[in-house]
C-alpha cells in the first residue's frame, strides 16, 4: 500500500492528455465553469468530463464544487514541471517566437527558470553573437547547440525537478554581470500589481536578474494573470516589457499603463 506522501507524489506526476490540457486552459481563462458547459464545448459526455475533472483534481490542477470546477487556490505550491511543460504549450510557443523577434543579434541576456524561457531558448537558435547567462540547465542544453551563442551557466544548487539552479552562490554569480536584457518567467501576476512565485530561492535569483539587467522583459501566458503565489518577486513598475498571448484581463491594462510597461501580444 502506498503511504500518503507517496500517493500525493504519484498524483502530482500526472501529465494531462490534449483534451485535458484544453479543459485546463478553459478553466484558467474563465476562472470557473460548469461541467455541462465543458461537455458542450468539447463535444464529450458528462461522464467523460467528470472523469477528466476527477483526474485533474487528484493531481492538484483543479478544484471541484457542486456542478462545476475552478482553479485550486493554493498559494504555496507550483504545478509539477512535467505538467507545466504540457500546459498552454501553443501560447508559450507564440510568446517565444514574439520574444525572439524582439531580441537583437549581438546582445547579452539572462534567462531564468521556467518552461516559457525554455521555449524562448529554442526560438533563439538562429540568432548570432549572443552571450547568454542562465540558471536553467535546460536552457543551457538547448542553446549550447547554437555555435553562434556563448552560454554561461550559473553555479549553485540544482533542483532535480526542473534543473533550475538556485541559492546564494547563484545570486553572487549573477551579480557579477550587467546584461542588455533580463528575460524572466513568473508563476502569477496579482491584481495588486505584484509578480509572484512559489520558491523563495528562485525568487531571490530573479530579483538579482532584475537588478543586473538594463531592460527586464517578462514572458507570461494568459493563465498567469490573477494566479496566486506565496512569494512576491517584484512589482510591475520594475518591468520594461510584457510578452503575453492575449489581452490581459481587468484591471491589468490600467495597471500596466500606470507602471509604464509596454505590452506585446503575440500573433496567432
Amino acid at each position: 500500500m502506498l503511504r500518503r506522501h507517496e500517493l500525493v507524489g504519484h498524483r502530482r506526476d500526472m501529465t494531462p492528455n490534449p483534451r485535458q490540457s484544453l479543459l485546463l486552459e478553459e478553466v484558467r481563462a474563465r476562472g470557473s465553469v460548469s461541467v455541462e458547459a465543458l461537455s458542450d464545448q468539447f463535444g464529450v459526455t458528462l461522464q467523460t468530463v467528470r472523469r477528466d475533472v476527477k483526474l485533474l483534481q487528484d493531481a492538484g490542477l483543479l478544484a471541484r464544487f457542486h456542478g462545476g470546477v475552478r482553479l485550486p487556490s493554493s498559494t504555496i505550491e507550483n504545478i509539477a514541471y512535467r505538467q507545466r511543460q504540457q500546459l498552454n504549450q501553443t501560447a508559450k510557443q507564440r510568446i517565444a517566437r514574439t520574444v525572439a523577434k524582439a531580441v537583437p543579434n549581438d546582445c547579452s541576456l539572462i534567462l531564468n527558470i521556467g518552461t516559457t524561457t525554455e521555449a524562448i531558448a529554442r526560438e533563439l537558435m538562429r540568432h548570432t553573437g549572443l552571450r547568454v547567462i542562465t540558471n536553467n540547465l535546460n536552457v543551457a542544453a538547448i542553446l549550447s547547440d547554437n555555435p553562434e551563442c556563448e552560454v554561461i551557466v550559473a553555479g549553485g544548487v540544482v533542483r532535480t525537478r526542473d534543473r533550475g539552479i538556485v541559492g546564494e552562490v547563484t545570486i553572487d554569480f549573477i551579480k557579477q554581470f550587467k546584461v542588455d536584457i533580463g528575460l524572466i518567467g513568473i508563476s502569477g501576476i496579482e491584481a495588486d500589481g505584484s509578480l509572484r512565485d512559489f520558491d523563495y530561492r528562485e525568487v531571490n535569483v530573479a530579483r538579482a536578474i532584475i537588478e543586473h539587467s538594463r531592460e527586464v522583459w517578462l514572458a507570461a501566458d494568459h493563465s498567469k494573470f490573477n494566479r496566486p503565489a506565496m512569494v512576491e518577486l517584484a512589482r510591475l513598475a520594475q518591468i520594461d516589457m510584457l510578452f503575453t498571448d492575449a489581452t490581459p484581463p481587468e484591471p491589468f491594462p490600467a495597471l500596466l499603463a500606470e507602471a509604464g510597461v509596454q505590452s506585446v501580444i503575440s500573433e496567432h
